[in-house]
């Protein structure tokens, strides 16, 4: 099993965007998802996108008008995001999320962690330091959107295969085996090249955050937070700095 990091970096990286159904597809759904929120019909400020991955919410934020400043450990999906990135509203950096105070050019007027970013953190030790660390950065009235998958029911038998993606050439798809405080997921690609389909595996944890302990560690961080649905089943979460 690999660090986050190296699963994303030699497994995950260069397919992500295919397994979102192509970039294009998913910055729509970016757009509609932060048009749900609000958060392009406002005045446009200054944005930390924590997870940034390819740019899924960093995209649709920039051409609505904000600066953000792009965090993500894949050097493979930043390269992707400033493809279509103007430079001049998007900064890029690869480092650890925790670590976006050191790279912040101003105050944020919001930040996010979406897309299961969250569950990726290394403990629930970690999780309340990113809260903190919104808290202590953000102005009253600043907010931390959250996006994160609900693991804490376990799920059994054949329900733990989930497919992910297929077409012609490639077949993605995951196994979840649940232990008390994680998950681990392992995501297995068939690929089909010369006739052949050929198999590759990798495996990571990811945390499993209940909800209800989410909301409580965000209300004692200075966090007024409303829990909603969000996209692809997960649960999101916007909470306004007190």
């Amino acid at each position: 099993m690999t660090s986050v990091q190296a699963h994303y970096e030699g497994h995950l990286a260069p397919l992500y965007a295919w397994l979102q159904g192509g970039e294009d597809q998913a910055f729509n759904r970016g757009q509609r998802e932060l048009a749900e929120i609000g958060l392009l019909t406002n005045r446009a400020g200054y944005a930390v996108d924590l997870g940034a991955g390819f740019g899924m919410h960093t995209i649709p934020l920039a051409r609505a008008g904000w600066k953000v400043l792009a965090i993500d450990g894949s050097v493979v999906l930043l390269d992707q995001l400033r493809t279509h990135a103007d430079s001049e509203r998007v900064a890029t950096v690869q480092d650890d999320l925790l670590r976006f105070p050191q790279h912040l050019s101003g105050r944020p007027d919001l930040i996010l962690c979406m897309g299961d970013t969250l569950t990726h953190l290394s403990d629930a030790a970690t999780v309340q330091s990113l809260f903190s660390s919104a808290s202590e950065h953000l102005p009253p009235g600043g907010r931390l959107v959250l996006s994160f998958r609900d693991y804490t029911n376990a799920l059994e038998g054949v329900e733990r295969f989930i497919p992910v993606n297929a077409d012609e050439t490639r077949i993605a798809s995951c196994l979840l085996e649940y232990a008390e405080d994680t998950v681990r997921v392992t995501d297995i690609l068939h690929e089909r090249s010369e006739g052949r389909w050929r198999m590759r595996v990798s495996a990571y944890r990811k945390l499993r955050l209940a909800p209800d302990w989410v909301l409580r560690e965000l209300d004692g961080h200075g966090f007024a937070a409303k829990p909603e649905a969000g996209l692809a089943g997960m649960m999101r979460v916007v909470a306004v700095r007190r």
